[in-house]
């Protein structure tokens, strides 16, 4: 017969720490993440919302990507947060607008993207194949503060650091590349950015 160990750590919480009290991230910090999507189940394939990701909320109609931004370097590092990407809603176009501006930003800098670059290489690394390429994508992120729906503070990811911001290389640690607007070739010895392929057929929110 097993004896009955009395000091084991699930049974005498004598010796566990203190909880931690994680003071909010002061707001405008800026760090690198990375965002997972929690899936929601709610597909829409007309719109290219498929895979699971999206969400879709029974109260308000309004459909959202679930994402969790976990930070990955410096004083915050490991510390989490969460937030909706708004895709869209019954009330108007302005939650589909501000996804999607988002997302774009998102896209600019994770794959170093000036936000004034229009050329096709840009273009195309602005297109995703799904919102696959969107869960584990690294970025720069400002980091705020807004009040939650019981009035209390919470930190918020609202807006991506992009290649044109002077602090962006030190964090992302890769060089800014030079926006161009006639030609769609890089230049001389510049290495050819990261995208994803061009989607002939792409739905209005990818574009």
């Amino acid at each position: 017969m097993n004896s009955y160990n009395h000091n084991a750590a699930w049974n005498d919480f004598n010796d566990a720490e203190d909880q931690r009290e994680y003071a909010l991230i002061p707001p405008k910090t800026l760090a690198k993440v990375i965002m997972a999507i929690r899936p929601g189940g709610y597909d829409d394939p007309s719109e290219g919302w498929t895979g699971g990701y999206a969400t879709r909320s029974d109260k308000t109609g309004a459909i959202y990507l679930n994402a969790k931004f976990t930070i990955l370097e410096g004083p915050f590092a490991k510390r989490v947060v969460f937030g909706l990407i708004g895709l869209s809603s019954p009330k108007g176009p302005e939650w589909t607008n501000i996804g999607r501006s988002f997302l774009r930003a998102i896209l600019n800098s994770a794959r170093g993207i000036h936000p004034a670059d229009n050329s096709p290489q840009a273009q195309s690394a602005r297109r995703i194949k799904g919102f696959a390429d969107l869960d584990g994508v690294e970025f720069v992120a400002r980091i705020d503060v807004e009040k939650d729906q019981n009035g209390d503070d919470k930190n918020v990811i609202k807006a991506a650091i992009q290649p044109d911001h002077k602090e962006y290389a030190a964090l992302m640690g890769q060089p800014m590349r030079t926006p161009s607007h006639a030609s769609s070739a890089p230049p001389t010895g510049t290495p050819p950015v990261s995208s994803a392929p061009a989607v002939p057929t792409r739905p209005a929110w990818a574009q």
